[in-house]
């Protein structure tokens, strides 16, 4: 483990990994959510770049390209950009992420390569420079007790001129503001954390919410608790400089749905870097 309070130690004999908590039957959580994978298949042929919102401006063109989605989980993003012409892999240690993804790409009619793997113990042959686009989305950073190694990946994948597109919770969200509310007129926001806190955090796994039985998952902590990390925004690009890559952009977004309770606030951030 990387730093944290030494007062809030976890006993790693009795806490289930990442691993083993991703690899429940998420296929579930993701009908729930999605539909079954021909049902979100034929949303995503119709509006793949619909998807990909706000994401793709980054990605810029893809058709034709090679990407690796690191972490991508249900293949959402992946067969909207294979359906744009890309040659799509997705590296995610869930065989239930893979099952749905697998499925959702053959009702979309498109090839996509899904690798069941940690991230971080990728085949050497696969770390061979030659990835024009590495991509992760949307809760990823937290995961990872030494953020080194990820970026140390992402930079062997790439190709020379590759670009890394890192999008994100915005640390100002996720580490020092509490909301309450639930619209704009009596949304309020505190500042009740440390920003500079580095204790891991006791957490349901992110897709527990849409299981359809989440008072049976509840029941069992061993199926719903994660121990995560939340990184400074500095930490974070700090990284990915040192490992290598070339930060060109970091992009920071507001609330970007369409009940905007949080003006004014920082939601997501987007981090895009280049392999010289």
């Amino acid at each position: 483990m990387n730093e944290h309070d030494p007062n809030r130690e976890v006993n790693q004999s009795a806490v289930p990994s990442s691993e083993e908590l991703w690899n429940e039957d998420t296929y579930a959580a993701w009908t729930s959510r999605f539909g079954t994978p021909s049902e979100a298949a034929a949303k995503l042929v119709k509006e793949p770049v619909v998807k990909l919102f706000p994401l793709g401006g980054y990605l810029g063109e893809v058709r034709g390209t090679k990407i690796m989605n690191l972490m991508g989980s249900n293949g959402m993003k992946a067969v909207a950009l294979s359906l744009l012409g890309a040659r799509v892999t997705v590296a995610d240690f869930s065989e239930a992420n893979a099952r749905y993804a697998g499925e959702l790409a053959a009702a979309a009619g498109v090839q996509l390569d899904y690798l069941v793997s940690d991230v971080l113990k990728l085949p050497q042959e696969l770390l061979d420079g030659s990835y024009d686009i590495v991509f992760a989305e949307m809760g990823i950073v937290h995961y990872f007790t030494d953020l080194a190694p990820f970026m140390d990946i992402a930079y062997r994948l790439l190709a020379a001129g590759g670009r890394f597109v890192l999008r994100d919770f915005h640390p100002v969200t996720t580490k020092l503001i509490t909301s309450k509310g639930t619209t704009a007129k009596v949304r309020k926001h505190k500042v009740s954390g440390d920003y500079f806190d580095t204790a891991l955090e006791e957490k349901k796994v992110s897709y527990s919410k849409y299981l359809p039985l989440p008072d049976s998952i509840a029941e069992d902590v061993k199926h719903s608790v994660v121990y995560w990390r939340r990184w400074t925004l500095g930490e974070i690009v700090t990284a990915a400089a040192r490992s290598g890559l070339v930060i060109r952009e970091l992009a920071e977004e507001p609330n970007l749905s369409s009940d905007v309770y949080d003006k004014g606030i920082p939601k997501t951030f987007v981090l895009v870097a280049e392999k010289k």
